[in-house]
C-alpha cells in the first residue's frame, strides 16, 4: 500500500514538473513587448480655446507640485462626480496655499462614449494648465492609460486616481503623509498605496462565497508569485515620487488589470520603499471588472509575470528611451 502511495506521489510530482515546464515555455514564447509608440494625435492636448499643444515628458524636470492621472474608459457618467470632488479639493488647497501647483490629466482610453468631451469641459472651466485630456486612439487597458498619462505629467509627485471616485479625494493627504514618512532621500524613490484591506471583513460579509474564494485566491497568487507585504495591491489610489514613477513605469509590461501587481513587483525588485495607507473607499456601480473572467485573467497574468521574469523574456530595464 505504501509503495502504491509513493508511486502516486511520484507521478503527481512528475506531472507538476511537466506542467511547470510547459507553463515556462508558454510564458516565454507569448511574452510580447509593449508598444510604446504614440500615435501623432496622442502627442498633443487641447487648450481651452482649442489650440493643440505638445505634452511634456516624465524625463523633464518637474514644474508642478502634483499631477493627478485619471484613467477613464467609457466614463462620461461617473467622471463628473469624481472631477467635481477633485477640483473642489485642489482649488481650495491652492487658495489656502498659493505656492501649491497641480494638474489633472484625464486619459480617455479609447472610449466609445463622450468621455473626452466631458473631460474637456474641465479644461474650458479651469484652463489647460490645470486640466489636460489625453485621448488614446485605441484602448490600451487601465495600466496602459495610467502609464501614458504618467509619462505626460509635470508633477513632483504623481497620483493615480480612478475615474469612478470610489476613494475620497481628500484622502490624498493620507497617502502624502505615508510618502513623507518613508523619507525618500537621497534618490527620492518612494510609493504610497491607498489600501482597502481594513474594509475586507465587512466586504466579505456582503460577498458571495464564490467571490470571496476568488478574492482570497487572488491575494494568495499575488503573495506567492509577485508582491510580499502589501495587503491590497489593487486599490486605484497610488502616489509616486516622480523618480519612482519613471523607474517603475519604464519597466512595466502588463497593461490590463494586473498592472498594479507588476508595478509593485518592479518597485520591490528595485528596493523602492512602499507604504500602505488605509483610505475611505465606496463601491461605485458601473465597474468595468467582470467578476469571474477578470479574476481569471488577472490570475493568469500574475503567474505569467513571474515566469516571464524568471525566463528572462522580460527584464528590469527601461523600455523608454532617455
Amino acid at each position: 500500500k505504501m509503495d502504491f502511495l509513493c508511486e502516486i506521489v511520484q507521478a503527481l510530482v512528475a506531472l507538476a514538473a511537466v506542467v511547470f515546464v510547459v507553463l515556462l515555455v508558454i510564458a516565454h514564447l507569448t511574452a510580447g513587448m509593449v508598444d510604446l509608440t504614440r500615435h501623432e494625435k496622442e502627442k498633443y492636448f487641447l487648450t481651452a480655446t482649442g489650440e493643440k499643444r505638445l505634452f511634456p515628458s516624465l524625463h523633464d524636470p518637474h514644474s508642478r507640485e502634483l499631477s493627478v492621472v485619471v484613467p477613464a474608459y467609457n466614463e462620461e457618467l461617473r467622471l463628473p462626480v469624481m472631477m467635481d470632488e477633485a477640483m473642489e479639493y485642489l482649488e481650495n488647497r491652492q487658495k489656502q496655499n498659493p505656492s501649491f501647483t497641480y494638474e489633472v490629466i484625464v486619459v480617455d482610453d479609447g472610449s466609445k462614449d463622450k468621455t473626452t468631451e466631458v473631460a474637456l469641459r474641465y479644461t474650458t472651466k479651469y484652463s489647460a494648465d490645470k486640466v489636460r485630456v489625453l485621448t488614446l486612439v485605441k484602448n490600451r487597458g487601465k495600466g496602459g492609460a495610467v502609464r501614458m498619462g504618467t509619462l505626460s505629467s509635470r508633477g513632483k509627485v504623481i497620483l493615480m486616481a480612478d475615474a469612478d471616485g470610489a476613494t475620497k479625494f481628500s484622502d490624498i493627504e493620507k497617502v502624502e503623509a505615508g510618502l513623507n514618512d518613508l523619507n525618500p532621500k537621497p534618490e527620492n524613490m518612494a510609493i504610497s498605496c491607498g489600501s482597502r484591506a481594513h474594509l475586507e471583513k465587512d466586504s466579505v460579509a456582503q460577498r458571495s462565497l464564490f467571490r470571496t474564494f476568488l478574492m482570497y485566491g487572488f491575494h494568495f497568487l499575488v503573495w506567492f508569485f509577485c508582491v510580499k507585504g502589501i495587503k491590497d495591491t489593487q486599490c486605484g489610489f497610488k502616489l509616486f515620487t516622480r523618480e519612482a514613477a519613471l523607474k517603475t513605469f519604464s519597466s512595466l509590461h502588463v497593461e490590463r488589470w494586473a498592472f498594479d501587481v507588476e508595478l509593485l513587483y518592479i518597485a520591490q525588485c528595485f528596493k523602492i520603499p512602499i507604504a500602505e495607507v488605509a483610505v475611505n473607499w465606496t463601491e461605485i456601480e458601473g465597474s468595468k471588472l467582470v467578476p469571474f473572467w477578470s479574476w481569471l485573467q488577472m490570475g493568469r497574468d500574475l503567474v505569467f509575470i513571474r515566469l516571464r521574469y524568471i525566463t528572462g523574456a522580460w527584464k528590469l530595464q527601461s523600455l523608454i528611451n532617455e
